[in-house]
């Protein structure tokens, strides 16, 4: 590590680039320029995944969000067979913003943290229901995020792309 607390460069991903045209590039035909970014970065930009996972996504019941956070693993699991991290890596993504979305909701009635006159975060009120959804897809993301295949693929993608942008 350098003196500064911080990975050496050749270890970490680029970030996530805004300015690529996500209207007309085809991620599975083109991995190399697929950032992995923070969090839930690019999520609903990149495809053609977006297309394939985001009618999964939902989370309104319980019920609705454990039928949607097993078959969004379900396809991690298929891009898994198929040697797709990009594709396990949006699952993750859309199993990630399930849970935060989720717990939003549960925190917040209308999904609003922040008053829209004012900006003041507004008082949690603690919805168990959305909690529960929150709970279900928290528990897939987390199975989704620690798998070793993905975290071996994970760090290979970022050693390409680190290499290519050296």
């Amino acid at each position: 590590m350098g003196g500064n607390g911080h990975e050496p460069k050749r270890n970490r991903q680029p970030a996530f680039d805004y300015d690529l045209d996500f209207a007309t590039i085809d991620f599975r035909q083109h991995p190399e320029l697929y950032r992995i970014g923070k969090g839930e970065q690019g999520v609903l930009l990149v495809e053609p995944y977006k297309s394939e996972l985001l009618p999964h996504w939902r989370f309104r019941t319980p019920d609705i969000a454990r039928e949607s956070a097993d078959k969004l693993y379900a396809m991690f699991e298929a891009y898994r067979k198929q040697g797709d991290f990009i594709g396990m890596d949006m699952a993750r993504k859309f199993l990630q913003m399930g849970w935060t979305r989720a717990r939003r909701y549960a925190n917040h009635r209308g999904g609003r943290k922040y008053a829209p006159a004012t900006g003041d975060v507004l008082p949690r009120e603690e919805d168990p229901v959305k909690a529960e959804s929150a709970r279900i897809f928290y528990a897939r993301y987390v199975e989704a995020r620690e798998d070793p295949d993905y975290k071996r693929m994970k760090a290979e993608h970022v050693a390409m792309t680190a290499k290519e942008a050296d």
